[in-house]
Order: structure tokens, then C-alpha cells, then sequence
């Protein structure tokens, strides 16, 4: 999937447009978490759960400060990221973790968007950015750690 996250003409879309795909992140997550087999694997994936959850918080923080209506769960996307990892978990471990790394390219990308977009304030910007840093990891993790398995 290619998302267009980050390219809002608006800070209050980018935000609710964030606020959904993190919540559509922690899906897919949850479900890795259960369909792993190897629980090391697991533990990891856990703690990038837990960085999404942060993400979510701050993200809604953002939101109550700038008086924007914040979504209270996922969107339709939330289907077709939890529904690759099901498909993926009939091939294993290492199919999960790729199908993994293809919802964090998504996700880097968003965050790299919204580090530049124009109606981002300063300390906004900070968050995107550090956002950005941590998807780039979760990424990274996915990919090596699948391509090793």
C-alpha cells in the first residue's frame, strides 16, 4: 500500500490522518504479537507497539491543543494491515515480519511528510521528526530480522 498520509492541505487533517494511521499501526502490531511463534520476536515487536502508543498519545495532545476532534479508533485501512499479517502468519515468522516492514514503510513515509509540512508548528515538527527516527528503526528491525530468519 501506498499511503497519502502527510500530504493534508490542512495541520488538523495531517493530525486526525496520523491519529488513524497509528491506530491502524497498533492493530497490526497486536496482531503480530499473537501470531508470532518465536516469543523473543515477539518481545520486540511489543516494545515498537509501545513506541505506537506514545506516537498516539502525543498525537492527541497535539490534537487537544489545537482544538481538533481526535478519531477514537482505526479506519478501514486497519482491515488491510491486520489482514496481511493473518495471510502472512500461514507462512511463518519471517512472512509476518516482512509484511511488517511493508505497513512501517507507510508509516515512515507518513512521518516524514508531516516533518515538512507546512503548516507544522516548531515543536510539532520535533515530534514528526523523532516520530520519523523510531519508524525508520521499526523498519530497519523488521527487514534484517526477517531477511535472517
Amino acid at each position: 500500500m501506498v499511503t497519502m498520509v502527510g500530504n493534508e492541505s490542512t495541520f488538523d487533517k495531517l493530525i486526525k490522518d496520523l491519529i488513524y494511521l497509528e491506530y491502524d499501526a497498533i492493530a497490526a502490531y497486536e496482531s503480530t504479537i499473537e501470531r508470532l511463534d518465536d516469543k523473543t520476536l515477539s518481545a520486540q515487536v511489543a516494545s515498537f507497539r509501545d513506541d505506537h502508543l506514545h506516537h498516539l498519545s502525543t498525537l492527541n495532545e497535539i490534537a487537544t491543543k489545537a482544538g481538533i476532534e481526535a478519531p477514537t479508533k482505526g479506519d478501514m485501512k486497519q482491515m488491510l494491515t491486520t489482514g496481511k499479517i493473518a495471510l502472512a502468519d500461514l507462512m511463518g515468522d519471517a512472512t509476518i515480519l516482512k509484511a511488517m516492514k511493508t505497513n512501517e514503510d507507510d508509516t515512515v513515509t507518513a512521518y516524514e511528510r508531516a516533518s515538512q509540512h507546512e503548516d507544522a508548528r516548531p515543536e510539532t515538527k520535533a515530534f514528526f521528526m523523532k516520530a520519523h527516527q523510531d519508524e525508520v528503526r521499526h523498519r530497519t528491525w523488521f527487514e534484517t530480522t526477517a531477511t535472517a530468519l
